[in-house]
């Protein structure tokens, strides 16, 4: 697990950083909340590309006509 704090390494089942000593502990609920909306921001962005490609392409299809 990646201290917050300092960013250095440690265990993943580490309470305190090793390195900077501070309270790294964060609950299993949170963590997989985290992942879910990394997941879900991850899927908007695609929906993003995908509909900004929808637009470039309807506008070159107005500047051809």
């Amino acid at each position: 697990m990646r201290c917050p704090y300092c960013q250095s390494e440690n265990a993943g089942d580490a309470l305190v950083c090793a390195s900077c000593g501070r309270d790294i502990a964060v609950p299993a609920t949170l963590i997989a909340e985290r992942d879910d909306l990394l997941r879900k921001r991850e899927e908007l962005r695609e929906e993003l590309r995908q509909a900004r490609d929808e637009v470039e392409a309807i506008m070159r299809r107005r500047k051809s006509h």
